[in-house]
């Protein structure tokens, strides 16, 4: 007898609260340290009625989407114009590999000291993590494109931004979406350390005053929360990529 996929995607969060739930429930006097996802689920339904949880998720959407959007917009012109042109890559590529290898967390101080302690900051550092991987999948991407199609375009006598749109744009497409996927989950991360700088609102400001009256059930629920939007914004990613690439083999399956 076959399991339907749907359950089977079901058993590997299944297996990890079950084993949850059992260190949970030998910890003991510990138990304040590792609350058992029954306490968890409890503190998490407490904060929807009380509309922290939800303010909280809002704020935080808003900061990480706005972060990604700017971003990826930067990561996709940067790669354009260094991917379409030999000059631009000669101008743009060394650079960004540089400025990539600058990790995005060890700027908290100076964004801190030029920007303050308000949005600004934290939106930078999320746009600055996220740049880089969407740069890196749709330059590769371009690079990728066979180069028969440009023999194709100029016996067809395509102008050179048709071909860019009809061809090279599509043949770089799953690599942007790859680094979509990545920056994403960057997204995420540096959304967690970028709320700890003064944060009045959000899921980090959650956690920040969690931690000072030892409420670890609401700090495990901030990051269940953290890790279902993360999973959520993949989901998202992978249905795009069903809809945008459903002319290549394998996303027409079911």
């Amino acid at each position: 007898m076959r399991i339907p996929s749907a359950i089977r995607r079901l058993l590997g969060p299944a297996l990890l609260i079950g084993i949850w739930w059992v260190a949970a429930s030998t910890a003991g006097d510990n138990s304040r340290r590792l609350p058992g996802p029954d306490a968890v689920l409890a503190t998490g339904i407490e904060l929807l009625r009380s509309g922290q949880l939800p303010d909280a998720i809002a704020a935080s959407l808003q900061r990480v989407t706005t972060g990604v959007v700017l971003g990826v917009s930067a990561g996709v012109m940067l790669a354009l114009l260094s991917g379409l042109f030999r000059i631009g890559e000669d101008l743009i590529d060394a650079p960004v590999h540089i400025l990539r290898a600058l990790p995005a967390l060890a700027l908290v101080p100076l964004a801190i000291l030029w920007f303050g302690i308000g949005e600004l900051p934290k939106v930078l550092l999320i746009a600055w993590a996220t740049c880089f991987p969407v740069y890196l999948n749709t330059f590769a991407g371009i690079r990728s494109v066979d180069r028969s199609y440009d023999e194709l375009a100029r016996s067809l006598q395509l102008g050179r931004w048709t071909a860019v749109r009809r061809i090279v744009v599509p043949g770089a497409l799953p690599g942007l979406l790859v680094g979509l996927r990545y920056s994403l989950t960057l997204g995420w991360l540096v959304l967690v350390v970028s709320e700890q700088i003064n944060a009045s609102s959000g899921l980090g400001q959650l956690m920040t005053d969690a931690r000072q009256f030892f409420r670890t059930d609401v700090m495990f629920v901030c990051l269940l929360v953290y890790g279902l939007l993360g999973w959520l914004s993949d989901r998202f990613v992978r249905l795009l990529e069903r809809h945008l690439l459903s002319w290549r083999r394998e996303y027409t399956r079911p």
